[in-house]
């Protein structure tokens, strides 16, 4: 029995499947992959364990796993030319200096931008809290940072207590924090 590659690399047989068949059938299965590929970029998170990272802040600071054991986590994925990430940036700083003694740690980890861009940024934009450029840390490829801002709530325990893509506003941080065990004062 022959085979053809048609469309998309996919072998079928040349004498049981006509062209038009071919065609049908690689719509499917790419439907199908495609699908599957959105589902799990997509699927919840919630209660699994968080990836293992690292990451360096501007400051020198080193975080991984390890490091976080018994604090909260709030990592915040940013760009410079995302306007609800700007919008949102003082709220995540307030955040940050409102639970700082609750033990949650806030990292804003910029995706995929180079870093004399991000600093320029800064420098017209200050934050509060420590920043990771993105040669320092392998956390957006984890979490599949590619819609901004996103952020995501580790517990004390390492878990993923939330995750939140697109901007959250103060009553999604808040709950999201509240999942992880945090109550404001």
């Amino acid at each position: 029995m022959s085979f053809v590659v048609y469309e998309f690399g996919f072998l079928f047989p040349r004498d049981t499947i006509s062209a038009v068949m071919r065609r049908i059938l690689s719509a499917i299965v790419l439907t199908i992959i495609a699908s599957a590929s959105i589902a799990v970029a997509q699927r919840d998170e919630t209660g699994e364990p968080a990836p293992r990272f690292r990451a360096k802040t501007t400051t020198g600071d080193q975080f991984n796993n390890e490091s976080i054991k018994g604090r909260v986590v709030l990592f915040e994925f940013w760009t410079t030319w995302c306007k609800y990430c700007e919008e949102e940036a003082q709220l995540v700083d307030d955040i940050a200096k409102e639970y700082k003694n609750k033990n949650l740690i806030v990292l804003a980890v910029n995706v995929l931008e180079p870093d004399q861009k991000v600093k320029k940024y800064l420098a017209d934009h200050p934050r509060t809290v420590p920043i990771v450029l993105p040669k320092d840390t392998n956390l957006a490829a984890m979490y599949n940072a590619q819609v901004y801002p996103i952020y995501v709530v580790v517990d004390r325990d390492g878990n993923i207590a939330g995750k939140q893509r697109g901007a959250a506003g103060e009553r999604g941080l808040r709950r999201m924090l509240r999942r992880a065990g945090l109550e404001s004062d």
